[in-house]
């Protein structure tokens, strides 16, 4: 099975490849992943250098490799 997965680059990428990743999960039968990062509720919409969407970002990159890293060992 491929383990492509799109690239977050905004807000509707991230819930995209959340949705796509927790899918798998299932599929596999795997239980007890812990769950995806809560998307921000502070981001005043200035393009903060930053922003609280950044750091979402990369906790989404970090959550998706450590769940690859399970699909791969099922």
């Amino acid at each position: 099975m491929s383990l492509d997965w799109p690239v977050v680059s905004d807000a509707a990428s991230a819930r995209a490849l959340i949705a796509q990743v927790t899918a798998r999960l299932q599929d596999e039968r795997i239980e007890g992943f812990r769950a995806p990062p809560p998307e921000p509720t502070t981001c005043c919409g200035r393009g903060c250098n930053g922003c609280v969407w950044e750091g979402y970002f990369a906790a989404v990159h970090w959550w998706r490799a450590d769940a690859q890293v399970l699909l791969t060992q099922a």
